[in-house]
């Protein structure tokens, strides 16, 4: 693709490069931000907020993996009753050891707070200014939804299977100025048919069933290739077009 053909696109909340690759394939000017350094050592790559770099004149904004876990249904728990201990994958060295000495009321605060944190990012990622924009997050609870400036529901979810990964893990688009994603098999049966699977075979659950370990959660948010190509093939086509019009 020649530089009148391609856009600069900003891939947000991502260290492992696997939605940022399959935009550079097709020639695009794109750039992946993380608080984390790019696991593949790309010098594609911005190390810190991605609030910071929203400005900077982007064409697309896709938010790969934003951290969700006050967000999301699974942990509305914490928020009545909060956990024995913080998980290091989401928490500073420095917020886990002070948890430890806190009473009930400190801890339940402090759970309250990081929704306030999370909310903010989705928002700020969200109201980006930025034309199109598509956020992947899991299933919200009420107390996310109403800290979120602009709020609207998902507009579509997806599964990995759709695209021709046999693995089952629901995953939520918030699309503003973007269509939905056509996957190339709709239904478990096409899926099943398309990848040799038999008929009473399911997508397997490997995210869900991860080991406890240090790098579950780093594990856990990992893309996958099968949608990331889809993105950078449906959404870059149809920003193209856009601009082009």
């Amino acid at each position: 693709m020649d530089n009148q053909a391609s856009l600069r696109v900003l891939i947000a909340c991502e260290f492992t490069g696997t939605v940022r690759r399959e935009f550079d394939a097709l020639g695009h000017d794109v750039w992946s931000c993380d608080l984390r350094p790019a696991e593949d050592g790309s010098n594609r790559h911005i190390t810190g907020d991605v609030r910071e770099v929203l400005g900077w004149g982007w064409d697309l904004l896709i938010v790969a993996h934003p951290p969700c876990t006050r967000l999301c249904n699974s942990g509305v728990r914490w928020l009545k009753e909060p956990p024995g201990k913080l998980n290091p994958a989401h928490h500073s060295a420095a917020d886990c050891l002070a948890y430890q000495g806190w009473d009930r009321a400190t801890r339940l605060a402090y759970m309250w707070r990081a929704l306030d944190d999370g909310a903010r990012l989705f928002s700020d990622l969200w109201n980006a200014p930025i034309e199109r924009v598509a956020v992947e997050n899991p299933v919200m609870h009420a107390h996310a939804k109403e800290r979120i400036e602009n709020y609207r529901e998902f507009s579509q979810s997806v599964q990995p299977w759709q695209f021709g990964e046999w693995e089952t893990k629901r995953t939520c688009l918030w699309l503003r100025g973007l269509p939905d994603l056509v996957a190339p098999y709709p239904s478990l049966a096409d899926a099943r048919s398309a990848l040799g699977k038999g008929e009473d075979e399911k997508p397997v659950a490997r995210v869900w069933n991860m080991p406890p370990g240090p790098k579950r959660e780093l594990e856990r948010s990992r893309f996958f290739p099968s949608i990331a190509k889809a993105m950078a093939t449906q959404w870059g086509g149809h920003a193209l077009r856009q601009i082009a019009a």
